[in-house]
């Protein structure tokens, strides 16, 4: 990536917010949501989307996926499936496996 990327310290994002922090167009958010099952953000009144931390976290891993690792979005669902069974085997907590993504998301931007 070209700019340094670092998810200022707030709990909820709207989709603009991610939008730009991913540099990605809300668009693409959307379509993803619908895409990817585990990319889910809360909903409150009006439909107004508000991402965490944590989808932050999957919507940068999925744009690695697509975007820098070539995959087609059907190849994409089927890493992060992969990776989230994996995960269930060896009995990681999801902190861990958070922890794991930010980490992987660091060494992308170097």
């Amino acid at each position: 990536m070209d700019k340094e990327f670092q998810i200022p310290e707030k709990k909820y994002f709207s989709i603009s917010e991610v939008a730009e922090l991913c540099d990605l167009k809300t668009h693409t958010l959307r379509f993803w949501e619908k895409e990817f099952k585990e990319l889910s953000p809360v909903t409150r009144k009006g439909n107004r989307r508000y991402y965490q931390r944590k989808d932050i976290v999957l919507v940068m891993k999925i744009k690695s996926l697509l975007h820098t690792d070539g995959l087609t979005v059907s190849g994409a669902k089927k890493s992060l499936d992969s990776n989230a069974s994996d995960g269930k085997r060896s009995g990681l907590d999801s902190k861990e496996i958070l922890q794991d993504l930010e980490d992987i998301l660091q060494e992308l931007k170097k």
